[in-house]
Formats: structure tokens, C-alpha cells, sequence
């Protein structure tokens, strides 16, 4: 299918409102999922899902199950300060998986230069050198105006992430399974790889490919992992048509609404809230695995 045959739902700016119109067409499957007992087998791949720890790694009380590859759906830090990517890089070193794959969030503020552009350029034209006047522009969310200076401030941050490959808008293709990786959200608080919702977010789903196995994002779809505690929808309405309509991966990950958290299935697609966090910003939430046949001639060796 064609990109172009992705339209612009009508109802886009009200997420919870087209919801209600395109559920009507929906198959909605929660999943109990447990974290397998045994070791994968040798003909499958076996992927660890987290999302959104948001620099609390150490208050974790679990221990994250071992697997081929290990997938972080964004919002590892709390603002994308240099000190908490190398906090989580180090993390990260610790994990047994041989493949390790991670995605930005909105909390990483380094990450995107739109944001630190829009920060700096704010930022010289008030003449200040810190968020003392632009409580309006670019919200703290609990975080230090210097927190946030300092992470904005940071250059090249990508290059502290050593032990993981960074997927923003790229895949990769590990075992043969294709894996692509995306950011963006609708608008949401203010912070990084915001979109407004309708066309600009689809111009960003618009360069998944069509043939991805396992699509990452950290907004969820709408309907699926979507839904905050006030009673609505926070998933975007033209990322569920692309991933059912044109790229029908075997598994979409993501995280962002902490509430969401669990495994949905349409009949076809499989969608995991991965958000380690709950509501309460604690990381109780267990990894969500799964396992993937090899495709035929792959092997892991």
C-alpha cells in the first residue's frame, strides 16, 4: 500500500472522539502475559521489552529477564541531562542481551535539536542564560530550570549511548528480523519530538517501511496503551491506520502513557505498552517478553 493511502482522520485533534468512531470497527484483545520460565529456543529470537524508567534503574526490584535483544522504547531519563545517559549507558553494559536497541522519548530534551534550537533561540532573544523567564514556553515538569539548561546545553549527546544502537526514524535488521525505530508523539506537555497531531505526525509515520517486523515508537496507536487516568485517549489516530492499513508489523512497542501499560492484539497485530513506570513514576512494571520464529536460512550463530 501507499503511503499516500494514509488520510488524515478527521477527528484527529480529539483523539478521544475518534476513538469512539473507529472502535466501532476494532477487535480489542488484552493479553495475559508472563515472562517465560525457560530459556528461548534455538530456532527463535527472544526480545525483552522496557519503556519509560526515567532514571530510576535503581529503584528497580526485579531482575530484567535475559533474551537476544533488549528494547527500550524511550524516556530513559528525566530530561536528557549528560549525567543520566551516562547513568543509563552504564546500565545498559549490565544487561546479558547480545543486541540492545533504544529509542528518545519526550523526556530526552538532548536528543531532539528542534527542542534545544527553539530552548537556545527563546532562551538569547529574553536575555537570559537560564528557564527563568519562560515558565510559559517550555515547562519543567518537577524538573530544575538548570536540570533542563544543562541538557538542552549538552552537544552530540547521542555519542554517551555506546552500549545500544539508537533507532531515530532508521531500522536495523538483526537475524533477519527488521526493526524500525521512531520518537515522535502528538503535542504532549511541551518537551521533545512533539508534533502537532494530523499531518505532521504522519509525515514521520509515513517513513516507516512497509516490510518492518517490529516497529518501535513511544506514542502508543490510538486505542491500544492509550488510555490516562482522566478518561482519555492520548494515541495517535494516524499511526493506528498506518500500522494496520500499510505496514502491518508482527509487533508494535511503546510506552509514553504509563496507565497504558499490558499486551493488546487486533486479530493480527500484536501492541505492548511497555512503560516500566506507573502512573506513580515507580518502575514496578515488569518487561514484557516475547519470542520471534527465525526466518528461514537465519541463524543466531
Amino acid at each position: 500500500m501507499d503511503n499516500n493511502c494514509i488520510k488524515v482522520h478527521a477527528l484527529t485533534n480529539n483523539p478521544t472522539a475518534a476513538w469512539k468512531e473507529i472502535s466501532k470497527n476494532q477487535k480489542i484483545i488484552k493479553l495475559n502475559v508472563k515472562i517465560p520460565s525457560k530459556p528461548v529456543e534455538p530456532n527463535k529470537v527472544r526480545f525483552v521489552c522496557m519503556s519509560d524508567t526515567h532514571s530510576l534503574m535503581r529503584n528497580i526490584v526485579f531482575d530484567v529477564p535475559d533474551g537476544d535483544v533488549y528494547i527500550h522504547a524511550g524516556d530513559f531519563t528525566k530530561c536528557g541531562q549528560k549525567d543520566e545517559v551516562t547513568q543509563f549507558n552504564k546500565w545498559l553494559m549490565s544487561l546479558p542481551h547480545k543486541h540492545k536497541i533504544v529509542i528518545s522519548g519526550n523526556h530526552e530534551l538532548s536528543f531532539d535539536k528542534k527542542f534545544s534550537e527553539y530552548f537556545k533561540k527563546t532562551v538569547t532573544s529574553r536575555h537570559t542564560s537560564s528557564l527563568e523567564d519562560l515558565e510559559d514556553e517550555v515547562p519543567n515538569y518537577g524538573n530544575t530550570k538548570d536540570n533542563i539548561s544543562d541538557a538542552v546545553y549538552t552537544n552530540n549527546i547521542k555519542q554517551y549511548l555506546t552500549n545500544c544502537i539508537y533507532l531515530e526514524d532508521s531500522s536495523i535488521e538483526i537475524y533477519g528480523i527488521k526493526i524500525y525505530g521512531t520518537p515522535w508523539q502528538p503535542e504532549f506537555g511541551g518537551w521533545a519530538f512533539n508534533l502537532e497531531r494530523g499531518e505532521e505526525c504522519l509525515s514521520k509515520w509515513n517513513l516507516i517501511p512497509n516490510d518492518t517486523d517490529i516497529l518501535i515508537t513511544h506514542t502508543p496507536p490510538l486505542g491500544y496503551g492509550d488510555l490516562v487516568c482522566s478518561g482519555v485517549r492520548a494515541g495517535c489516530a494516524e499511526l493506528l491506520s498506518t500500522v494496520q492499513q500499510r505496514v502491518k508489523p508482527k509487533y508494535h512497542v511503546f510506552g509514553h502513557i504509563h496507565e497504558g501499560y499490558g499486551v493488546f492484539s487486533d486479530g493480527k497485530i500484536i501492541y505492548i505498552n511497555a512503560s516500566t513506570c506507573d502512573i506513580n513514576y515507580i518502575p514496578k512494571n515488569l518487561p514484557i517478553v516475547f519470542d520471534v520464529p527465525l526466518p528461514e536460512g537465519q541463524s543466531k550463530n
